[in-house]
C-alpha cells in the first residue's frame, strides 16, 4: 500500500545576502522601471509575485511586467468589500493579458466574529479599531499570499502620500521573512503613469475617472475633491499619517 498523500508545504524563503542588497540598491536606483522588472524576472522568477489591488499603478505594472518581467505571478487580496468597478478591471486585465490573478480571502471565521461582536462598520470606531479590521482582510491574507516566495512587487510610488515619501526601489520586508520588496514605479508621477495609460491602452479601474485617484474597500474609500491629495478619500475620517493599512510599513 503506497504511502498516503501529504500537502507540498512551500519553500522557505530565501532572503537576499547583504552584500547583494547593497549592489542591487546601487544599480536599480536610478534604473527604469522596465529594467528593473527584468533583473526581477532574472533573479526571481516565478519566486516573485506582483500584489495588485487593481488602481491604475498596478494595472500598469502588470502591463509592463507582461514584456519585461513574463515569470511574475500576480495575486489580489479580496477583502469581501471591494467596489463593483475593482472586480471588473480585474477581469479586464484577467482577459486582455492572458493570466491567472489568485484571489486571497480573509478567514471566514474571523470575519464572521469581528461582525457578530463589533458590527460591521467598526473600522470606524477607532484607529485601532480600523486598523484590526484591515490586519484581518489584508495583512493576515497577505501573509498567506507570500509563503514562501523570495519577492513580491508593488506600484507604491512616493508622490502618493506623506507615508509613501520614503519608498524605494527594493526593500527588505522584516514582517515576511526578511524577504525583497520591489517598487519599481518609486520614482513615477501621477504624470507619467496615465501617460503610459493613454499610449499603451492599459485597462483601468473606471472609479479613477470618478475623483478616486486612490482605491481600497468601497466604505473607506470617497471620492476627493481638486484640492486635496491623492489619498484623501482612504479612511478621510483620520489624519494623513495614519494612512495605511498594514501592508506598507515603512522603516
Amino acid at each position: 500500500m503506497s504511502a498516503p498523500a501529504t500537502a507540498l508545504r512551500p519553500l522557505a524563503p530565501t532572503p537576499l545576502p547583504a552584500a547583494e542588497v547593497e549592489a542591487a540598491r546601487a544599480r536599480l536606483g536610478a534604473a527604469s522601471a522596465p529594467e528593473i522588472l527584468r533583473w526581477i524576472d532574472e533573479r526571481f522568477g516565478d519566486r516573485a509575485a506582483i500584489a495588485s489591488s487593481f488602481g491604475v499603478e498596478d494595472c500598469v505594472l502588470i502591463d509592463l511586467a507582461r514584456t519585461h518581467a513574463p515569470r511574475l505571478q500576480i495575486f489580489t487580496l479580496d477583502t469581501g468589500r471591494l467596489h463593483p468597478e475593482t472586480y471588473e478591471v480585474m477581469e479586464a486585465v484577467r482577459k486582455r493579458y492572458g493570466v491567472e490573478i489568485r484571489s486571497y480571502f480573509p478567514e471566514r471565521a474571523a470575519v464572521e466574529a469581528l461582525e457578530a461582536e463589533h458590527g460591521f462598520f467598526s473600522f470606524r470606531d477607532s484607529l485601532e479599531a480600523r486598523k484590526a479590521c484591515c490586519g484581518l482582510r489584508k495583512v493576515e491574507p497577505l501573509g498567506r499570499a507570500l509563503a514562501g516566495r523570495d519577492a513580491w512587487v508593488t506600484g507604491l510610488r512616493r508622490e502618493q502620500s506623506p507615508t509613501r515619501t520614503g519608498v524605494d526601489v527594493l526593500e527588505l520586508d522584516a514582517a515576511h521573512g526578511g524577504i525583497a520588496k520591489l517598487n519599481p514605479l518609486a520614482s513615477w508621477t501621477a504624470s507619467q503613469v496615465w501617460r503610459y495609460v493613454k499610449e499603451h491602452g492599459v485597462p483601468y479601474n473606471a472609479l479613477h475617472d470618478q475623483g478616486f485617484p486612490s482605491i481600497g474597500c468601497a466604505p473607506c474609500t470617497r471620492a476627493i475633491k481638486p484640492y486635496e491629495d491623492l489619498r484623501a478619500g482612504r479612511w478621510w475620517w483620520e489624519n494623513p499619517e495614519n494612512k495605511e493599512c498594514g501592508l506598507h510599513v515603512h522603516r
